[in-house]
């Protein structure tokens, strides 16, 4: 066991510098080079090229006018899909066209693309955007031979502003200012969180000096052509934020945080002051109460000694001896515990004093109020949503960090953690959940081939998968996953937040993992 954690502390070491993982690059991993051929008796005839991206794991979209051959003579022209990840390129099928939107859904197979999400939202005036594609004037530039057009490479990023709505020949496509060229049809125009505005498709003409500008297939003409070609697709409608401008607010958020806790110590010191004041004044006011009544016993001792002593002396002048010991005996006892109690009256140390602590109104949440089953709910204003639309979550926590019954979180401070590595998926999730303020934090980080494939191969050095009540199997998971999250990009793609609350009776949320 010891040797298997040494070399997943290896290999985090050897992927200790990630490329980085920010959201248009994410977008980009979804991004392809479409190639058409044109083929007539064994002879290549006519050869084509834009760009596409996908919707689904094996659907990509594109412009109609890009596979118009093959839409025209399918036995005739060859699709071929050319992802910007890997060494392969593969096979298409034209299976959805609409001439009059410009588009065009075509599957293949093969290898597993990372979708794109559609915003839909509407960018503001002058919002930046970004246009991915292949513009054919720069493989005119760089290609040497036709296998550099089949090839797997990035996309070629180009960033502008939105410039308006407008129609175009009946279909709502948007104005923009990002640069594109023939070859960039369809291929996506993204807002600055990665997520689908509308597809590239057309140019303006810039003579005489005049400007160019593009025209993209608005996101709701796309949305409309996949709902009729019964793609499922993904959508977000929360307006992006920046990474920076999130970290920034999670900054101000802790600042905040420590600067209330500073201003409750202080009214806690504030208080316990006071209240060590108050104590110190009634302790000593039965102080004073205490002494005056041990002086006043001895005194009263005093008096009756005397007068015993006195009684003694006169029963000794009338011949009776031995009652009048008995009786100075008496009094000198009197007086020797008027002695003793003057002597023994309480002094005050103020040192001594401990107040009482009085109850507090902001308790702490009893530990068994975060455990069991959960209904999370995401608090946008915490969250940075670029590709996920998840509304609640279904959560079952167990006392151990069993989650939901079948996984194991390692404990992490006084939070449960799990390093989520999914075997479809091009991304991982460092799932969080705090028994405390019972929050439960989705942080993902979406990533290349490479860095997934690095990803599971660590992930194959944790045994732990179910869930467990050994204390030394948790802590060597929490050890595996501490290797796991050092490999993460230093900025994360989207960060999910949930407040969650003891779910009531009613049909389940999404169960995480």
């Amino acid at each position: 066991m010891a040797r298997r954690v040494l070399m997943m502390i290896l290999l985090a070491l050897v992927w200790a510098a990630p490329a980085r993982a920010d959201d248009i690059s994410a977008s980009a991993r979804g991004v392809v080079r479409i190639v058409t051929i044109a083929v007539v008796d064994d002879e290549v005839v006519g050869f084509g090229h834009g760009s596409g991206f996908a919707v689904a794991p094996n659907r990509i979209v594109t412009n109609a006018h890009v596979v118009e051959l093959a839409d025209r003579y399918p036995g005739n022209v060859v699709i071929g899909i050319v992802p910007s990840e890997g060494d392969k390129s593969y096979q298409g099928k034209l299976i959805a066209i609409d001439q009059q939107r410009d588009l065009a859904l075509i599957e293949f197979s093969g290898v597993r693309l990372a979708p794109l999400t559609l915003f839909t939202g509407s960018p503001g005036d002058g919002e930046s955007l970004v246009a991915l594609g292949y513009p054919g004037n720069v493989d005119l530039a760089t290609a040497r031979s036709a296998a550099d057009f089949i090839t797997p490479q990035s996309p070629v990023r180009s960033q502008g502003g939105f410039a308006g709505n407008r129609a175009l020949q009946g279909v709502n496509v948007l104005l923009h200012t990002a640069s594109i060229a023939r070859g960039n049809s369809g291929g996506p125009l993204l807002d600055r969180c990665g997520r689908v505005l509308g597809v590239n498709s057309a140019i303006t003409r810039g003579d005489e000096g005049d400007s160019t500008f593009a025209f993209a297939i608005a996101g709701n003409e796309l949305a409309a052509f996949l709902q009729g070609a019964k793609q499922p697709f993904a959508s977000v409608g929360i307006a992006c934020t920046s990474v920076e401008e999130q970290m920034a607010q999670e900054r101000n958020a802790d600042e905040k945080a420590r600067l209330d806790a500073e201003a409750r110590a202080r009214s806690d010191a504030a208080r316990s002051a006071g209240e060590r004041e108050d104590a110190i004044s009634q302790a000593r006011a039965r102080n004073v109460v205490a002494r005056e009544n041990y002086m006043a016993g001895a005194a009263v001792l005093l008096v009756l000694g005397a007068l015993a002593l006195g009684g003694a002396g006169l029963l000794l002048s009338r011949d009776r001896q031995r009652e009048a010991i008995w009786v100075a005996a008496g009094g000198g006892v009197l007086m020797l515990g008027a002695i003793v109690l003057f002597l023994s009256r309480p002094d005050f140390d103020q040192s001594r004093i401990v107040p009482v602590p009085q109850a507090s109104a902001g308790a702490a949440v009893p530990s068994q109020a975060a455990l069991g089953r959960m209904v999370c709910t995401l608090v946008p204003e915490r969250s940075r949503v670029t590709v996920t639309a998840i509304d609640k979550v279904d959560l079952d926590v167990g006392a151990d960090g069993c989650i939901n019954g079948r996984t194991q979180y390692a404990e992490s401070g006084t939070h449960w953690q799990r390093v989520l590595v999914p075997e479809q998926e091009q991304s991982v999730s460092l799932l969080d959940y705090d028994p405390a303020s019972r929050t439960y934090t989705n942080t993902r980080y979406l990533l290349s081939s490479a860095q997934m494939a690095k990803a599971r191969q660590l992930r194959t050095g944790v045994p732990l998968k179910s869930c467990s009540s050994d204390q030394a199997a948790r802590a060597n998971l929490a050890t595996q996953q501490q290797a796991l999250r050092a490999t993460l990009p230093p900025v994360y793609n989207e960060k999910l937040v949930y407040a969650c609350s003891p779910a009531t009776s009613g049909p389940p949320a999404a169960a995480a993992k």
